[in-house]
């Protein structure tokens, strides 16, 4: 009702129904942002892009700089351009091999372009050099990758990634997820009980950065 009648009053002043929908909405999701985090930022894909040119102007003028053309394939996969960032890692592979980020790079662009068997081979590669390498979440994609052809695979790299992420709301969130998509639905509603459990005892300072798992943990555990 509240909103309704701000929406109304809204509406009096501007005289435009739509430009009142707008400037709601506007606030929705300037309050989301700030207190919540379920919607996706705006500016999040055209700062990507400019730092995506800036990185190849800098490889340009100089060639031999890897961590300048790791950072691109970084970004290159975060834009799904799977391709194109796995020529850039394998330009600098010997300069790499001691990073597990970076095996998991090359194995996650293996992955998405179709060598799974060596995508996995590199992301495991990368789980043993550092377990904890990107908070686990290599596990998740691993478990993704097989979820359709072979589902105690996927099932045991979900469970590997829970043992690392134990008391997280989140981790609990991706949880319910995977066994959502693995068809495994009474446990996909517990994982997602847990997780509201879990964001319910955490600490004040906690509760902001787990806020957006929780909320999404009660919405998929209702539908």
């Amino acid at each position: 009702m509240g909103k309704f009648i701000g929406f109304f009053l809204l509406w009096r002043l501007i005289g435009n129904p739509f430009i009142a929908i707008l400037i709601i909405l506007l606030i929705v999701y300037l309050l989301d942002r700030r207190f919540v985090g379920l919607f996706p930022s705006i500016t999040r894909p055209f700062k990507r892009l400019r730092h995506i040119s800036k990185l190849r102007a800098q490889i340009a003028s100089s060639p031999s700089d890897v961590s300048s053309r790791h950072e691109l394939a970084r970004l290159l996969i975060e834009r799904r351009k799977y391709s194109e960032a796995l020529a850039i890692l394998e330009s600098i592979r010997l300069n790499s091999e001691d990073s597990a980020e970076y095996w998991d790079d090359l194995g996650t662009c293996f992955l998405h372009t179709g060598n799974i068997p060596q995508g996995e081979q590199h992301i495991l590669k990368a789980l043993q050099m550092n377990p904890r390498v990107k908070y686990g979440r290599p596990y998740l994609r691993l478990a993704a990758a097989f979820k359709h052809s072979d589902r105690e695979k996927a099932i045991t790299y979900v469970k590997e990634f829970h043992s690392i992420h134990s008391s997280s709301s989140e981790a609990y969130y991706l949880l319910g997820s995977m066994y959502k998509d693995l068809g495994r639905i009474d446990e996909a509603k517990s994982a997602f009980k847990e997780s509201v459990m879990i964001y319910k005892s955490l600490p004040k300072y906690k509760k902001r950065q787990e806020r957006k798992w929780a909320i999404r943990s009660l919405l998929k555990g209702a539908i």
